[in-house]
């Protein structure tokens, strides 16, 4: 029984030497990495972290879909990014990753879909909210686009960003007292807003 124990003993820290040893690898890896990007170069930066590629590798696949979009290599990037997201499913950050590929794609539909279920996590999400807002002013759904923004406005009323959309999303739903109210604000926010001020000059 004792020799038993001795081997486990020394198998299980054989086995924690190992772990150390491929962290410490992977550990030099992403500071190459870093680097590398850092000089512009990321297919390099890339090629790091490819190496020591684990497909069960949440960190990895985060920061190659990253590297890989930089690259322009699209779909690459959505491949890692959607490992991400299945190793993570609650995580924000992958699918705020995953819709840079899908928009520079025109996968409009897919993003809408990422930021939905992104909602559904954390239904406060105003850089979120924010970007619903614009989509539906882009697509002149402005009644849609009302919604996200005053969600922001409600939760960060001193957010320049939000008060202008929602003075604009007013304005253009005929609400001009509301949008007047929130030009002038965006005013105090930002005194330099040519948006802002174009505002207040189609309503006089």
């Amino acid at each position: 029984m004792k020799t038993k124990k001795v081997i486990l003993l020394v198998l299980m820290l054989l086995s924690l030497n190992l772990i150390a040893q491929d962290f410490s690898k992977l550990s030099a890896a992403f500071a190459s990495s870093y680097a590398k990007e850092k000089e512009g170069n990321y297919a390099d930066a890339a090629k790091k972290l490819k190496a020591y590629y684990d497909a069960k590798s949440y960190e990895v696949n985060l920061r190659l879909g990253w590297l890989t979009y930089m690259q322009g290599q699209f779909s690459e990037s959505i491949g890692y990014y959607s490992k991400a997201i299945d190793l993570m499913p609650y995580a924000i950050e992958p699918r705020l990753g995953i819709v840079l590929p899908e928009s520079a794609m025109g996968n409009w539909g897919a993003v809408v879909e990422h930021y939905n279920k992104i909602l559904s996590i954390d239904p406060n999400n105003t850089l979120v909210l924010y970007r619903m807002g614009l989509i539906g002013y882009e697509n002149k759904d402005y009644n849609k686009a009302y919604n996200y923004f005053s969600k922001v406005v409600n939760l960060y009323p001193f957010d320049y960003y939000g008060v202008l959309m929602l003075g604009w999303t007013n304005y253009q739903l005929g609400k001009v007292k509301e949008a007047k109210v929130l030009f002038q604000k965006a005013l105090l926010y930002d005194p330099s807003s040519s948006s802002a001020k174009e505002g207040l000059g189609l309503i006089k």
